[in-house]
């Protein structure tokens, strides 16, 4: 007998999204590299489908120099239109010209902080918000939090992190549980 697991619905089938969702998402997380390239991946998925992002993570990974945020803060003029050029990534001139402005941020924010991680995880009082969602349509798109982080993140030079996008990036990087109560990784996360 094939043993059946509760998934929250919105990963679907697509082995990559339920890769995603099985290991990745919600899980707390306190590495700022790892952190810096869910900024990265969420400002360019703004407008935009996730499983998107996701397709195009690897391709990403190398056309940023492995989310390398101090060697981004210094790309000149001809690495932002090498990646322009570059079809495995999105090629929005906004957000690419972005990943450099919040690179230069995010080494600011850590000088202030000591972390990346000090500062954001300050807004959930250091622990993850655990959420007790019983379907998708309970979930928020955004919440009084997430505004006040997208606010403070905008006053410190970060481009591309409204509320929403913000608010993803809490989820994915488990600042809030979001996992459904009937999901199996509820309580792993």
């Amino acid at each position: 007998m094939t043993k059946i697991t509760n998934r929250c619905p919105w990963c679907g089938s697509d082995p990559l999204y339920v890769e995603y969702h099985d290991t990745e998402w919600g899980v707390p997380v306190y590495d700022d590299k790892i952190l810096f390239e869910f900024l990265i991946l969420e400002s360019f998925q703004a407008g935009l489908s996730w499983i998107t992002i996701l397709r195009k993570r690897e391709n990403f990974r190398k056309a940023f120099d492995d989310f390398n945020y101090e060697k981004i803060a210094t790309y000149p003029e001809s690495k932002i239109q090498e990646l322009l050029q570059n079809q495995g990534i999105i090629r929005n001139k906004l957000k690419v010209r972005a990943a450099v402005t919040n690179a230069q941020a995010f080494i600011e924010v850590q000088k202030q902080f000591g972390s990346f991680s000090n500062y954001i995880l300050g807004f959930v009082g250091g622990k993850p918000i655990k959420n007790k969602l019983k379907s998708m349509s309970e979930a928020p798109a955004t919440t009084p939090l997430s505004d006040q982080l997208s606010k403070d993140l905008k006053k410190r030079g970060f481009k591309f992190m409204g509320s929403t996008v913000v608010y993803a990036h809490m989820q994915a990087t488990g600042m809030v549980n979001d996992h459904l109560v009937d999901c199996f990784r509820y309580k792993e996360v």
